[in-house]
């Protein structure tokens, strides 16, 4: 085995064994603080936990995608609040009246629809236009959250459906239907980019865009298809948070592109791009969760659990510059 496929291999394995620090130490402190009656590793508690990470999650994998092609996406979190207004608002549509249960996979559909225009625009400018997609996605975070505001002003939309409701909360075999979403989209995701000539071209055109092109690979439909791909899986994120909560806030999803993006880095994604796995960042979103449950489980408060996290992003940041010093990106000061 080469030296590159060994670092591969401990680059990928490493959010594992951060995990299982991380249920060692919470375990250990946990018992030795007497915090709490439950243990910290009761199998209940980790499907509890699993499913927490699950609007977060989803988004994550698509951000995986999207940054192994050598971009990012800056209004997932919009786009998530604005896809559970469309999906929690259609139900109540005049045109959808006297449909009764079956305005559901209707409003999932106008959710989802929503998500992949939304994130077709911006790949569309992005791959017309040539402008950085940073700075594309920034001004969409804003506007998609213009459009959250101005679709409902700063009241909540709510539309309880216990048909909805009742599927949401749903187990099968124990795990929660959230949970089965989450585990059912990182398994397509991570077969496309793993079996597919599309995610071999995901990662060519992150390593190198210039001989990406020169090989043929059209990289502008790509990045379309990559944009519409995370834009949908945002809405999707939407569409099963909200089947179970009902209502959606106008600040909803903010912050969930920083958080996605850390869960993906921590995964071991570079930067760059060129490089990422969606079973690490799979491990990256259960590690930030079990990190912010577990600070709470020994009694830290939220700024504190903020605090950790932020530096642990920047240690893994400044650990994935170090491994990756000689790469043409990183060379870029």
């Amino acid at each position: 085995m080469t030296s590159q496929s060994y670092s591969k291999y401990i680059k990928q394995g490493a959010i594992w064994g951060f995990i299982l620090v991380e249920l060692i130490f919470f375990s250990v402190a946990g018992h030795f603080l007497s915090l709490s009656d439950t243990a910290f590793m009761d199998f209940d508690n980790m499907l509890l936990l699993l499913k927490q990470s699950v609007p977060i999650g989803i988004i994550a994998i698509g951000m995986t995608v999207i940054m192994i092609n050598g971009n990012i996406d800056l209004s997932v979190g919009a786009t998530f609040a604005l896809a559970g207004i469309v999906m929690l608002d259609s139900m109540t549509w005049p045109v959808f009246a006297g449909l009764g249960d079956w305005v559901i996979p209707i409003s999932w559909a106008l959710a989802l629809l929503t998500g992949a225009v939304l994130g077709g625009l911006n790949g569309l400018i992005v791959w017309k236009t040539g402008v950085d997609a940073f700075i594309v996605t920034l001004g969409a975070m804003l506007g998609y959250r213009g459009l959250v505001f101005m679709y409902n002003g700063e009241n909540p939309t709510s539309h309880l459906n216990w048909t909805l409701v009742d599927f949401a909360e749903a187990q099968f075999l124990g795990i929660h239907t959230a949970s089965w979403f989450f585990l059912a989209v990182t398994a397509i995701i991570w077969l496309v980019m793993t079996k597919t000539v599309h995610g071999r071209n995901a990662y060519a055109i992150g390593d190198n865009r210039e001989a990406a092109i020169n090989a043929g690979i059209r990289v502008g439909p790509h990045f379309l298809r990559n944009f519409i791909l995370i834009g949908f899986l945002a809405a999707l994120s939407a569409v099963v948070f909200y089947s179970e909560s009902g209502s959606v806030n106008p600040n909803d999803g903010e912050l969930y592109e920083l958080w996605a993006i850390t869960a993906v880095v921590l995964g071991g994604t570079k930067l760059a791009g060129g490089s990422g796995s969606i079973l690490s960042t799979f491990g990256g979103v259960i590690a930030i969760q079990l990190l912010r449950k577990g600070l709470g489980y020994i009694g830290a408060d939220t700024e504190t659990v903020n605090l950790v996290i932020g530096l642990i992003l920047i240690a893994v940041l400044f650990l994935d510059r170090q491994l990756n010093r000689k790469g043409r990106g990183e060379l870029r000061i």
